[in-house]
Formats: structure tokens, sequence, C-alpha cells
């Protein structure tokens, strides 16, 4: 598996980010990116639970990032639309699978779905979301300078 770039200050994937998720992404296959997570209890909304915006945070970067492609050229996109569906709560504490797979591409506009599993693979949340690029990426010579690279684990 390769794994994705990550920033330094994004609240999903940034590393430095303070209070942020710190996603890591991998490509697990064509069109498709896991990250494994573990959700601190400070995201929780009810006890042991993962607040919902969180949960929906999560689904939107990783069906962003199964457009992404490759690391050198990477495509930058903006979620339009998010459409989440909580199956089950998902718990705080406890590892969980995080997979998002590519839908159907139109140029500037695509479509990615993602899902949260649990550690038995039990479908916790998933969500479909439409994607559009951004009038205009960083140029990819200055990528690292601007943070964005892969990082060693």
């Amino acid at each position: 598996m390769n794994k994705q770039p990550n920033s330094r200050q994004c609240f999903a994937c940034g590393i430095e980010n303070p209070i942020g998720l710190h996603l890591k992404f991998y490509e697990s296959g064509r069109g498709e990116v896991t990250a494994d997570y573990t959700a601190p209890e400070h995201f929780q909304g009810y006890p042991g639970v993962l607040h919902g915006g969180i949960v929906a945070t999560l689904l939107d970067e990783t069906a962003g990032r199964a457009l992404m492609g490759d690391p050198s050229t990477p495509r930058f996109m903006f979620t339009a639309k998010l459409e989440v569906r909580y199956r089950k709560n998902v718990p705080v504490g406890q590892a969980l699978k995080i997979v998002g797979r590519v839908g159907k591409d139109k140029g500037r506009i695509a479509e990615a779905t993602s899902a949260i599993y649990s550690q038995d693979g039990t479908l916790l949340a998933e969500a479909n979301a439409l994607l559009m690029n951004l009038p205009s990426s960083p140029d990819p010579t200055i990528l690292e300078k601007l943070g964005w690279k892969v990082y060693p684990d």
C-alpha cells in the first residue's frame, strides 16, 4: 500500500495541527484509500460516542482522498454535497477502519463513497460525496514547500 501525502495544518490530515485528527491515508487499490483511526475521548458527543460532526469529517476527507490520484500531481477538490448515513454509534477509543472509493468521474465534478467500520467489520456510517475540482490548485512544484508531502510514520 502506498501512503498518501499529509499536510502540516489540515484539520483532518495535518501532522502539526494540535487539535486535528492526524489521519494517514494509504492507497489500498485502484480508486480506493483506507485509514485506520482511533478517536480520542475529547471528540465524543455523548459518553463513549464519537460526535456526528467528526464522523462526517472522517467520511468527507476519505471520499476526497479516494479521488486524489498521483501524489506528485494531486487532484485537490472541495465537497459540493455530502450525504451521510449514520448506521450505528461510532465509538471513541476503539480502532476504526475508514474506506473511500472513487465513483463516477465527470471531469471537474466527481463522486466518491466512504464508510467507517468497527474492528469486527460492522458498518457504522457511510457517505456519498459530490466533489468539484478547486478553481486553481497549488503549483505541483511547490507542494512540498507548502508542507504537502509524504511524512514518515
